[in-house]
């Protein structure tokens, strides 16, 4: 799949909405999105721009590309899923519609589909689910396709019913028991990774969560693709923030060379 070349925009906020929990889903205008590959990620300024008083001193923040939608004539209907948890991305949840967005995106590697007739298991854990909707779409057309999502409570479970339109087998875990199973969403991939035939694995979610996928998926010896979600503050290899050492030793940069990367490079034990 062909990265595109990143654009800077001035974004307009359509939709900025609360969906249960902390959750939030934002919908922005973007004219001359260029599309995105599933698990690429967009830097968004921490709240609308209407003066320094509104973004300063606080630095962008990355943010998933949940989905893309055209509109014509170049244009695209941006969505990020997120959590309105500290300064900046309460910022980001005071926007209204017509205000405007500080974008630069779509940034980074993202996700190599699976070949054709291979199965597929996406494993997400709280924000980590807006990483893996453009995949599990695009992957249903290659082969079957399990999705399990978890969160702490149902309230805290994304993009559940856009999930649901799509052709695939839902799992859901939250740790209090309120939806699906109760426990870890690591607890629904191992009987999975026991089924026959090929199977890629893909995680995005809390370090703890994708480290335990990894472990499980090696065990089984499948492949596994993990999505980092490392603070960084440019998004382009510059600052250096987003280093996350590697098993052969040495450094990546997760705005670079990630966010997505091969779980077993990853030199878990060096993560926070």
């Amino acid at each position: 799949m062909t990265t595109a070349l990143p654009i800077r925009s001035e974004a307009t906020v359509l939709e900025n909405c609360a969906e249960g929990g902390e959750n939030v889903r934002l919908r922005l205008e973007v004219e001359a999105w260029p599309g995105s590959a599933p698990g690429q990620f967009v830097m968004l300024s921490p709240g609308a721009f209407r003066g320094t008083d509104s973004v300063d001193p606080l630095l962008p923040r990355p943010m998933a590309v949940y989905r893309g939608t055209p509109t014509g004539h170049g244009a695209a209907v941006v969505e990020v899923l997120y959590k309105a948890t500290g300064r900046g991305t309460r910022l980001l949840a005071a926007a209204r519609p017509g205000e405007q967005v500080r974008l630069v995106g779509p940034l980074g590697r993202g996700f190599v589909l699976p070949d054709p007739g291979v199965g597929s298991v996406l494993v997400g854990g709280g924000t980590g689910v807006a990483s893996l909707f453009e995949l599990a779409r695009l992957a249903a057309e290659r082969g079957s396709v399990r999705v399990l999502l978890g969160a702490r409570s149902a309230d805290d479970l994304m993009g559940r019913e856009d999930f649901e339109t799509l052709d695939v087998a839902l799992g859901l875990a939250t740790e209090d028991g309120g939806e699906g199973h109760r426990g870890l969403v690591t607890e629904l991939l191992e009987p999975v990774l026991a089924e026959p035939g090929e199977l890629a694995v893909y995680a995005c979610g809390p370090t703890p969560m994708m480290q335990r996928a990894a472990e499980l998926a090696a065990a089984a010896g499948r492949s596994c693709s993990v999505s980092l979600e490392n603070h960084m503050a440019c998004g382009f290899g510059v600052c250096l923030g987003c280093a996350v050492p590697l098993a052969g030793g040495g450094f990546d940069l997760v705005c670079r060379d990630g966010p997505v990367l091969e779980a077993s490079a990853v030199a878990w034990e060096g993560l926070p």
